[in-house]
Parts: structure tokens; C-alpha cells; sequence
């Protein structure tokens, strides 16, 4: 009888460790894809302003279309990306045009002083400060899951249940680059 009592110990024990491991990964994978969900909100966010802000500059930077052509094309690189990994890309190609906006705004004293395209530059910098956090926070539950994946019993389990390791965000190389500052 005891042998019995045991095996069922034994069986409902192991049943428990599946079953926990199983909502770990499930746990982990739902903090990605929701960390990724409000990366999309805010590159749609970001997005959102951008004809507000070519209206604002339009009648100053009337020699400055290439700039303008640039955020227009990344707006529209962003709205038919299809996948996180497309959208980042148009996303981070839509900050450094927007990026160009701004250092040519230097040259225009008027624009820099125009209260719509200050507020919209004070919304486009704490939308840029939301990607950056959502960002954060989508590789560390990266780091998470993947530690998960790798670490004994965890990587067993994730073999078992079909859960691979899964690829950070990555900073585009002209995000990484120093801005060159000239006296």
C-alpha cells in the first residue's frame, strides 16, 4: 500500500512540475508579446504626430524637402510594416528623420520659436522616451525567458514544449553612432 501511495506521490509531483514550468514559459512568453504591443502603440503614437509636425515646419523649411521627403517616406515605412522586426526598423528610420527635423529647426529661429512645433518636439521626446522604456522592458523579459530556456531544469522543459529562445531588439547602427558636435 505504500508503494502504491508513493508512486501516486511521485506521479503527482512530476504532474506539478510540468504543469509549473508550462505556465512559466506561458507567463514569460505573454510579458514579450505584450512588452512588444506597447513598443507598437508608441511607434503608432509617434507615428500619429508626424503630420502634425510636417505641417508645422512645412512653411519655414520650404528649400528643406529631401528632410521632408525622409519623414514623410519613414511615416509611410512604418504604417505598412507588417511584423515587429519591419516595424522597429521603420520606427528607428522615423526617429533619425525626425532627428533631421530638428537640427534643421536650429537654423530657423521663427520654427524653434513657434509654440505648436515646441509642443509637438515635447510630445515626440516623451514618445521617444516610452519607446525607449518599452523597449527596456520587452529585452528584459527577453532575458527572462531566455535564461529560462537555458538554465537546467528550465531548458528541458522548453525542449519539451517547443519553446525556443528569442531574439532582442537591437539599436540600429546610426543609433549608436556619436553625434558629432563642431565649435
Amino acid at each position: 500500500m505504500i508503494i502504491f501511495w508513493g508512486s501516486i506521490a511521485v506521479l503527482v509531483i512530476l504532474a506539478a512540475t510540468f504543469l509549473i514550468f508550462y505556465n512559466r514559459f506561458v507567463t514569460l512568453s505573454q510579458q514579450i508579446d505584450n512588452a512588444l504591443s506597447q513598443i507598437d502603440v508608441q511607434l503608432r503614437k509617434r507615428s500619429d504626430l508626424v503630420p502634425n509636425l510636417l505641417s508645422a515646419v512645412k512653411g519655414y523649411m520650404k528649400h528643406e524637402k529631401a528632410v521632408i521627403k525622409e519623414v514623410t517616406d519613414a511615416r509611410k515605412a512604418m504604417l505598412s510594416a507588417k511584423g515587429m522586426e519591419k516595424k522597429v526598423k521603420a520606427g528607428n528610420q522615423m526617429q533619425e528623420a525626425i532627428k533631421s527635423i530638428f537640427a534643421i529647426a536650429e537654423g530657423y529661429p521663427d520654427l524653434k520659436a513657434n509654440t505648436n512645433f515646441l509642443q509637438l518636439q515635447q510630445e515626440l521626446s516623451a514618445i521617444e522616451d516610452k519607446v525607449a522604456y518599452a523597449r527596456q522592458y520587452y529585452n528584459d523579459g527577453i532575458m527572462s525567458y531566455n535564461v529560462m530556456t537555458k538554465k537546467i531544469p528550465g531548458m528541458w522543459f522548453a525542449k519539451i514544449y517547443g519553446f525556443n529562445e528569442r531574439e532582442y531588439l537591437k539599436i540600429s547602427e546610426a543609433a549608436k553612432a556619436v553625434p558629432k558636435v563642431e565649435f
